[in-house]
């Protein structure tokens, strides 16, 4: 059981420090310096932890086994980070600002899933999508 959910926890558990970290940085601040640092100090991570984990450690070749989802997943990256930089600078509540964006990012995630990777979507999901919309609306008022 423990397998199951220990990676759900180190999500959760991660996005409380984001958040908190996102809304954190100075607003006098650079966004860019912020995600420079942020990105050095995950590199260096990243290199730690390839190895300290890898069986194969030789980091090169183990990069030649990646793809173009790598780059873009790195895009990504920078650009939820920016998102959420500017969430907090423009005034949006913590709880408020990341509760829409994640219902939102679930219910196209679950449009997505059906339309693209043919997964099933079922009454209790469709009601579910509902209530995030009202609560969506509900919580702006």
């Amino acid at each position: 059981m423990l397998n199951y959910f220990w990676p759900i926890m180190l999500v959760v558990g991660a996005n409380i420090i984001y958040n908190l970290c996102a809304k954190s940085i100075p607003s006098d601040s650079q966004p860019f310096a912020s995600l420079i640092i942020t990105y050095l100090t995950a590199g260096a991570l990243s290199i730690l932890l390839f190895f300290t984990t890898s069986e194969n450690k030789n980091l090169v070749s183990e990069m030649h086994k990646t793809n173009w989802t790598a780059f873009l997943f790195g895009v990504s990256i920078v650009l939820l980070e920016l998102g959420y930089i500017y969430v907090y600078r423009v005034g949006w509540k913590m709880g408020t600002g990341s509760l829409i964006a994640n219902i939102l990012l679930a219910c196209i995630l679950l449009a997505i899933g059906v339309f693209f990777y043919k997964e099933t979507i079922t009454a209790q999901q469709m009601f579910g999508i509902l209530l995030c919309i009202i609560g969506i609306i509900l919580i702006n008022k």
